[in-house]
């Protein structure tokens, strides 16, 4: 009887999990409707606070009230009950990239 385990990363996950790739800043613009997500290779990635109708929502106190989880793999607004992932950003970022080639 033999049994493995599959310990392979998808190609975002080795980003992230093997090179260490992690959110350090979270800065929110509601007014320009502007997320911004900076990480710890100094980029900065940009995102519409309307993609997430939870995030639309919110006020900008409970858009300033959040907290990065994993060691900076996601972030959390408990205020509305929201996460988005650093894999979620980067998978976007990628598409975008994709689509602008």
């Amino acid at each position: 009887m033999t049994s493995s385990t599959n310990n392979s990363y998808d190609t975002l996950e080795q980003i992230i999990f093997e090179q260490g790739l992690r959110i350090v800043g979270v800065h929110c613009y509601p007014e320009m409707d502007l997320l911004l997500i900076v990480l710890n290779n100094k980029k900065v990635l940009k995102r519409k606070i309307s993609a997430s109708a939870r995030l639309l929502t919110a006020t900008p106190q409970q858009l300033q009230n959040l907290q990065l989880l994993g060691d900076g793999i996601a972030i959390h607004w408990p205020d509305v009950d929201e996460d988005l992932s650093l894999k979620g950003f980067l998978k976007e970022e990628f598409s975008l990239n994709a689509m602008e080639a």
